[in-house]
């Protein structure tokens, strides 16, 4: 009779399996997931470097501004031609002192207005959206997750905050509110008073998304397991409903940015912004119209008008790249 055949020795060992592989396979996070995606996509990352840039150089000239190495309001009028009433020399008075060029009023360097005028916008439009976001969201979840008459109070009040025109009130409040008022007076004042406008009538785009995606997670299954445990409604609401809602909400704030960007630049040019000399994109802006220095150089529409097209396109394409990272049905 023939011996039995011993398998042990031909038998692969665990040890063997796992070093024979080389490196073991890991999983991935969602977040690392939407990185990925993100990563791919050239033209969100192109707009990430140009939003960081952006931000960076708000605070440099923040830093540089308290430290007096700039100065957008310090008048040059040895810069400018008395008998033309234009800047000395070529393409606006560019020089290495100046690399934009001067204004051509009373020479003031346009850098500077611009990278002061960059802090303003991006503390108007954050601030703004911050308040929009709030609200918003809190609004949106309660109605979404209450349901019944409470639901039907809230969507009334964003129908009617939609129908309030906003531009006009606006105007009005900025017009009115002038010297001092609730213990803000100045700069203080104008940014407290142009981010409780936009930010406060702007929150119910957000709500409308926020209520909509929750009427659709209300009913999941682990919000209903998270009931059969005994987990109150505030419970739900903050560690259910909320961490899955925060792509959109992040989505949205990144599109609801340079919206704000346009509206304080357009509050800015329509001269119930920022007031002079504090330097705004708009304000510089409506400054070339208004002594129609634009007509001779176009370079003090440009500046200005760059400064808010780039902003504007980099936060788009940020938030176009981020909907599409974010979004599991995109493939």
């Amino acid at each position: 009779m023939a011996a039995p055949l011993d398998m042990s020795s031909t038998e692969a060992q665990p040890e063997s399996v796992v070093t024979g592989m080389g490196k073991a396979i890991e999983g991935r996070s969602l977040g690392q997931i939407a990185w990925l995606r993100l990563k791919k996509d050239k033209w969100a990352m192109a707009g990430g470097v140009v939003v960081a840039l952006l931000i960076l150089g708000a605070l440099a000239s923040l830093i540089l501004n308290a430290v007096g190495a700039l100065r957008p309001d310090t008048y040059h009028p040895d810069l400018i031609d008395a008998t033309y009433g234009r800047p000395v020399g070529a393409f606006g008075g560019i020089s290495w002192a100046h690399p934009l060029g001067v204004d051509p009023s009373n020479g003031r360097d346009l850098l500077s207005r611009v990278l002061v005028g960059s802090q303003f916008s991006l503390l108007i439009a954050a601030g703004s959206t911050l308040v929009s976001v709030l609200i918003g969201v809190t609004m949106g979840l309660v109605a979404g997750f209450a349901g019944g008459w409470l639901d039907s109070a809230i969507n009334w009040l964003m129908n009617v905050f939609l129908a309030f025109p906003l531009l006009l009130f606006a105007i009005a409040l900025s017009g009115v509110v002038q010297q001092s008022a609730f213990g803000l007076s100045g700069n203080a004042l104008h940014v407290a008073v142009l981010i409780f406008v936009i930010g406060f009538f702007n929150w119910p785009y957000i709500g409308r998304i926020v209520r909509g995606q929750t009427l659709s997670l209300r009913e999941r299954e682990f919000v209903d397991a998270a009931r059969s445990l005994g987990a109150r409604s505030g419970y739900i609401l903050r560690r259910e409903l909320l961490p899955n809602l925060l792509a959109p909400i992040l989505v949205y704030t990144t599109l609801l940015i340079p919206t704000n960007i346009l509206f304080e630049a357009a509050l800015s040019f329509l001269g119930v912004g920022l007031h002079p000399p504090t330097p705004s994109w708009g304000g510089m802006l409506s400054d070339a119209v208004s002594n129609g220095s634009y007509s001779a150089d176009p370079e003090y529409v440009l500046v200005p008008g760059l400064a808010i097209f780039l902003t504007v396109m980099a936060f788009n394409l940020l938030g176009d790249g981020l909907r599409d990272a974010l979004d599991p049905r995109v493939r």
